[in-house]
């Protein structure tokens, strides 16, 4: 999934400003202008003129960002390094990580977006990469989470 679509997503979730994202960013360890910001979140489509693409870099930041946005950041662990590049699979983590979701919520979620999966299904999305049950994220299984996730977040 495009990365521009997740930004977008996630902000609308939130219901966050354009500052904010910046904030978030930030926060994730990466430094950029709210210019750079309203080009990534603009409604434009890849093959349009015009569109900039939001790089797996400003992605890591923005995941790791929000993470602290919304747990708190933890003292007691070094900073992990950036997981570039970012796939679905990184970003169901993250987000996972971000709303402290746990295996019944992330059914109940996918539930409400009529995305219903199995458990040993999604188990696998967060298994390590070369692991014999790994599964990759596919772009409609992420665009489901995100439309359940945003159900549940904004009611």
């Amino acid at each position: 999934m495009v990365h521009n679509d997740v930004l977008r997503s996630v902000r609308y979730m939130l219901d966050i400003s354009d500052k904010k994202v910046v904030e978030i960013i930030k926060l994730g360890g990466m430094d950029v202008t709210l210019a750079d910001v309203i080009a990534w979140l603009d409604k434009k489509e890849q093959d349009d003129e015009g569109f900039v693409r939001c790089p797996d870099e400003v992605m890591a930041h923005f995941l790791d960002g929000l993470v602290i946005f919304k747990r708190g950041k933890d003292e007691s662990r070094p900073p992990l390094p950036i997981e570039v590049p970012v796939t679905n699979n990184i970003i169901m983590k993250k987000l996972r990580v971000a709303f402290e979701l746990k295996e019944d919520d992330l059914h109940a979620i996918l539930k409400a977006a009529d995305f219903p999966v199995s458990k040993p299904e999604l188990s696998a999305l967060f298994r390590k990469v070369g692991h014999n049950n790994y599964r990759e994220c596919g772009d409609q299984l992420l665009r489901n989470f995100l439309k359940g996730l945003t159900l549940r977040v904004r009611g």
